[in-house]
């Protein structure tokens, strides 16, 4: 009996250590298997990091689900999903919580600048914005036909929520549609409306896709808060990113729960160092791990 109750105390040691283990498979920084969830917006640059990660490193096998930044954050409470792409950090709160569940805290940071376009027709009268006239329209008080990136909290919409609308909310002139390529086809169909989407959607000059698509839509210019001389106006790029002269700048997030270097860690360790980077930078954003100037724009 003494040695059937030792047995079980080791038993519940070793379960106990290994639900603190989130490598519990054995995998490498450059094999294995690692499954990630990512904002639906950044599919088009994130596609193009793993496959050629992947292409250097073919034992590495990357699973990436792309859904609304809240269901990522979901997916990384659960034990299968290790790593995720979202447009913000850990809060105070979700940090403390993870080391309680994990033992530790997950590491997370910024790897690139992005920004949301304002996206009309390119017979659109109106393509001069200013903040206030953002808000006027995401809250209903100017009842012009608006549509972003879907019905659930994906990034673009949290964003223009919280720096936005705020407290107000969004008006009934507000649709969603089933994701980013939805909303360019919106407004290739509806002259008079309005649409907010990820650049990395419309900005891209090496995308065929993207280039057709801006025979028919286009970028609207956003008054620009920082800069000294007053009524100028900016379209998003990588140079009024990084210069802080376009207002609705958005970070790149990586969050990784892993408490001893895997595949998660040699993923990240790419995007961060020069290769994985000039793909950020090939796709119209900001590398924030290579050498840049970029100041903090109005909205937060």
């Amino acid at each position: 009996m003494r040695n059937l109750t030792y047995l079980l105390g080791v038993l519940l040691l070793v379960a106990s250590c290994s639900s603190n283990n989130v490598n519990t498979k054995q995998d490498t920084l450059s094999s294995g298997i690692i499954h990630v969830s990512a904002e639906e917006s950044f599919k088009p640059f994130l596609e193009e990091e793993v496959k050629v990660f992947k292409s250097s490193y073919p034992e590495a096998n990357i699973i990436v689900d792309y859904k609304p930044e809240i269901e990522c954050l979901k997916d990384f409470a659960s034990d299968s999903t290790r790593m995720i792409f979202i447009t913000r950090g850990l809060d105070k709160r979700e940090e403390a919580s993870f080391k309680n569940q994990l033992g530790f805290t997950p590491t997370f940071g910024i790897l690139a600048y992005n920004a949301v376009a304002i996206l009309v027709h390119q017979n659109a009268k109106d393509s001069l914005f200013t903040l206030q006239d953002l808000h006027d329209r995401l809250v209903g008080k100017n009842p012009q036909q608006v549509v972003m990136d879907g019905n659930h909290l994906t990034g673009v919409v949290r964003f223009l929520k919280d720096s936005l609308a705020k407290k107000e909310g969004f008006g009934k002139n507000v649709v969603s549609t089933d994701g980013s390529e939805a909303v360019i086809q919106y407004i290739k169909s509806n002259s008079n409306a309005i649409g907010f989407v990820a650049m990395n959607w419309i900005g891209d000059t090496y995308d065929a896709k993207q280039v057709e698509a801006r025979k028919y839509v286009k970028s609207a210019m956003l008054e620009c808060t920082l800069c000294e001389e007053k009524g100028l106006f900016a379209q998003p790029s990588q140079s009024t990113i990084g210069k802080g002269q376009y207002s609705l700048s958005l970070p790149i997030y990586y969050i990784l729960k892993e408490n001893a270097p895997g595949l998660g860690s040699g993923l990240l360790n790419f995007m961060s160092l020069e290769r994985g980077q000039l793909i950020f930078k090939r796709a119209g954003l900001v590398p924030a791990k290579m050498s840049f100037q970029k100041r903090n724009s109005m909205v937060k």
